[in-house]
């Protein structure tokens, strides 16, 4: 078995940009995937704002869990994360990272035990700050256009995306507890396989109103 798979999930870290002009865009997918992951927990984590970002705390199945988005802008990611981690104790291999990738369509994510950034800036401060790449991620898919990366990705989801979007975090969320619960290696046998809006008769192991979303407080 894998690091990855045994090591304990501590720290679910989301990457975007701060600022109202942000909300809603591609780049911020990460923020949405971790919003959605708190607002389906039966209990409320307590925010706190600290170490340059915004993070909230608390209990799941009995130990500690951190939902962390830095708010430093995305290429200066890593310093929000390694504060807290640092802070915490919190190893590279307990932190999974939720991010947006240009190489992956709208309705696919790809779980992985460790990577390279493939050029995605805020990966790039992840690696540098923790040095190392051995981390667990869930990339999210935004799809490429012709216009340039850069303007592209700071483009906001079209009201036709989004229930495509809101199945897509709704797998995210699924894709995080099972992680959480059985580990990365499972999460990523159940999920990587999966892309909404092309073939919706995919029956992923397990689903957010399958699984067990009991909390401590």
């Amino acid at each position: 078995m894998s690091r990855a798979s045994v090591s304990r999930i501590r720290l679910i870290v989301g990457l975007g940009n701060p600022g109202r002009e942000y909300e809603g865009t591609r780049h911020n997918v990460g923020f949405a995937a971790t919003e959605a992951f708190l607002a389906a927990l039966p209990v409320s984590f307590k925010r706190q704002e600290q170490f340059g970002s915004v993070y909230w705390e608390g209990r799941f199945k009995g130990r500690g869990l951190l939902v962390q988005q830095p708010r430093t802008f995305m290429n200066l990611s890593g310093k929000a994360v390694a504060a807290l981690a640092g802070a915490r104790g919190i190893a590279p291999a307990e932190i999974v990272a939720v991010y947006d990738d240009l190489d992956l369509p709208l309705g696919k994510i790809r779980i992985r035990e460790s990577g390279g950034s493939a050029g995605h800036r805020g990966v790039e401060s992840l690696i540098e700050q923790l040095g190392t790449v051995e981390f667990p991620r869930l990339r999210i898919g935004i799809g490429r256009t012709e216009a340039e990366a850069v303007d592209y990705v700071l483009t906001k989801f079209g009201t036709d995306e989004r229930q495509l979007l809101d199945a897509v975090l709704n797998t995210c969320t699924a894709a995080l507890i099972l992680s959480l619960t059985r580990g990365i290696e499972a999460a990523m046998n159940s999920f990587n396989s999966i892309r909404h809006g092309q073939d919706e008769n995919n029956n992923p192991e397990e689903k957010p109103g399958h699984i067990n979303l009991e909390v401590e407080s």
